[in-house]
């Protein structure tokens, strides 16, 4: 989180001076300069909301009930201010929601890279990592840029504060009231003009001013991205139970990975975008402006057993993958190379049986005994 200073000039958004006081540019004008200056620092999608609270709060607190945040307990330390904006910014008035395309590829790629007659070596990162930065730092440079200009169009005493993804905001629901998406049954946020490929950030502002009309829902009878969970952790319709979900288990989750939902993650090694690519609303997908994320190469999964502690520095730092650190992402490895590797993996996972960190001894225990498993079963067929 954070905030950007209020200022005392009474200029507009594009840096001219001001005609008209402060009460008559808290009308459409200045909510048209706003989003203006919201565009020309790169955002894709840009809406206005108030500052009311959010339409969907019994269901979160309902979520939070259930259990379903796991282990993230800050969901629920926070769920305060996440339903009241004025605990976040006293006297807030209005929220500036933004949308940041990151698609870059066709999201019909192959699953994984698979050679002659051997089992696949690389797996599957979730889109929004892909590239060399991380949408955190990104998103921050921009909405830090809008923060400010909107101080500057309000005027002496404006102030603001920006999120993005960290904030106690339910951003997709206020994205949703600003019109930029909707939230479908996967619980992401879905865009008519860039279908499930966006980043949200938000601005709260004690500026007025007009809000946008909320977008509606358009799901309709698809369930696709239910359906094709390998987990099962959409228990239905708009309801995700985050302890099943893969992005959870390989990313939230900092312990070990419960062995009867490993086998379910198959090669998945960070993140998961299942239910996102059967959106039928990808069509409408466009390539991002963007070029920080664009993928990167990556090695082969039994090459990162070897790396020690800076030289998974040296590769992650400044990308998504590095907040896992090194024991998250080698854990990880390991198990999607217990469900996809073959023979050949067994010495980087049999060295990896003496490494410092507990966490990940034990689930290269857990693929070795996978690999050996199913050699065993393929030598019983011939």
């Amino acid at each position: 989180m954070k905030s950007s200073a209020s200022t005392n000039s009474k200029r507009d958004c594009s840096g001219t001076v001001a005609t008209t006081d402060a009460a008559t540019t808290a009308s459409g004008p200045l909510a048209l300069q706003v989003k203006e200056k919201a565009r020309a620092i790169g955002f894709d999608l840009v809406g206005i909301t108030s500052a009311q609270p959010p339409r969907h709060t019994p269901e979160f607190q309902q979520w939070l009930s259930s259990g379903f945040h796991g282990e993230m307990g800050y969901m629920a330390k926070n769920a305060g201010k996440r339903v009241d904006p004025s605990k976040i910014l006293a006297d807030v008035r209005s929220g500036v929601v933004v949308g940041l395309n990151y698609f870059n590829e066709s999201p019909r790629e192959p699953r994984s890279e698979r050679g002659k007659g051997t089992r696949p070596t690389t797996a599957r990162i979730a889109r929004y990592a892909w590239g060399a930065r991380d949408y955190h730092d990104v998103m921050s440079e921009k909405l830090k840029q809008l923060a400010s200009a909107i101080d500057e169009c309000g005027g002496p005493g404006t102030r603001s504060l920006w999120y993005v993804d960290t904030g106690p905001i339910l951003e997709r629901d206020l994205a949703q009231r600003a019109g930029i998406g909707f939230i479908g049954k996967h619980t992401n946020l879905i865009s008519r003009r860039l279908g499930n490929w966006m980043f949200v950030g938000e601005v709260l502002t004690t500026l007025e001013l007009p809000p946008d009309e909320p977008e509606r829902e358009y799901c309709g009878s698809c369930r696709r991205c239910i359906d094709v969970c390998p987990t099962r952790a959409i228990v239905a319709p708009y309801q995700l139970d985050a302890r099943l979900c893969i992005s959870y288990l390989t990313i939230e989750l900092k312990g070990a990975i419960p062995v009867e939902l490993r086998p379910l993650i198959g090669d998945h090694v960070f993140g998961c975008d299942d239910c996102l690519d059967v959106c039928p609303w990808n069509r409408f997908a466009k390539f991002s402006r963007a070029r920080e994320f664009q993928r990167r190469e990556m090695p082969p999964l039994t090459e990162f057993l070897s790396w020690d502690e800076q030289r998974f520095r040296d590769f992650f730092r400044g990308t998504p993958i590095f907040r896992i650190k090194r024991r998250g992402f080698l854990r990880n490895v390991c198990v999607v190379l217990g469900n996809i590797g073959d023979a050949s993996a067994l010495p980087a996972l049999e060295q990896a049986l003496a490494d410092p960190e507990p966490l990940v001894r034990e689930h290269a225990a857990w693929a070795i005994d996978q690999i050996q498993s199913r050699c065993l079963g393929t030598q019983s067929a011939v």
